[in-house]
Formats: C-alpha cells, structure tokens, sequence
C-alpha cells in the first residue's frame, strides 16, 4: 500500500513538472488556410517558434486567427499582460491532398489543383522552371485584384 502511495505522488509530481506542450495533441492548422484559437484569458504577447511554419494574428484580445504557411511543425504560445503563460500550444502544419494532381514526366514533377478545373500550383519539389512560370501568373492574378479592389468604392 505505502509503494502505491509513494508511486502515485511521485507520478503526480512529474505530471506537474511536464511542460505543457508535451502529452497534448498538436493543433492541426492547413497550409493557406485560417482557423480560429479562442484563448481563457486576454492575450498580451503571441510567440510564434517558426514563423514560417505558421502565422498567429490577434482578431482581438481573446481570439487568435492562425495561418498554416509551410509543412512542419512549430509551436505557439501567448502570455498574459503580466507575462504569465496562457497557452503553450504546438502547432501541425500540413498540406491538403484533395484535389492535388501531381505529373511526373521523366525527372521533373508538376503539381495542379484541380477543382474541377486543374490549374498550375506552387509545390516544393516541382521542376524550377514550372514553379517560376505558377509564381508570374499567381503574382500577376494577386497584383490585378488588389488594383481593381483599390477602385471599388
């Protein structure tokens, strides 16, 4: 009975001693996507580890808006205004398969994203010269709807 006890409190301490990221489930953001965190308390400071992993706005002192910008993994964690800890979160960052269409032809690979429609995609991994002709058109299609976007009233 007293070894049960003794193994018990000791198991407790070092639950205690853990840090908070370990023994919990990463959150699960996707590449180019947003998702919502509400935080218990209002944030004061948001830390990013990576952050071109993923990226954390605050929409206000309670919310966070988290963007997946590259495959790994990162970790986040906000304080308080006193600079106690809130969370101590890690952060998944994955890329969506639905839709990807990926053509290998000889040693140079080509990615798309058909839905339904199949148009080129910028993957790590694609011929250079593919992903430098996805980037133009991306930048230039980016670059046309902030111009007409400015003129609407």
């Amino acid at each position: 009975m007293r070894l049960a006890l003794i193994a018990a409190a000791t198991l407790a301490v070092l639950a205690v001693d853990m840090p908070p990221a370990l023994g919990k489930e990463p959150i699960v953001v996707m590449i180019d996507r947003a998702k919502v965190m509400r935080l218990p308390a209002p944030a004061g400071t948001v830390i990013i580890g990576n952050p071109g992993i993923a990226d954390a706005s605050v929409q206000d002192r309670l919310t966070l808006v988290l963007t997946g910008k590259s495959v790994g993994l990162t970790n986040l964690v906000v304080l308080d205004a006193k600079g106690n800890p809130i969370a101590d979160e890690v952060l998944s960052v994955s890329k969506s398969e639905e839709g990807l269409v990926t053509v290998q032809k000889a040693t140079s690979r080509f990615s798309y994203y058909c839905t339904p429609h199949c148009n080129p995609t910028v993957e790590v991994g694609d011929a250079p010269e593919f992903n430098g002709q996805a980037i133009a058109q991306i930048q230039g299609r980016n670059n046309f709807a902030q111009q007409t976007g400015a003129t609407q009233p």
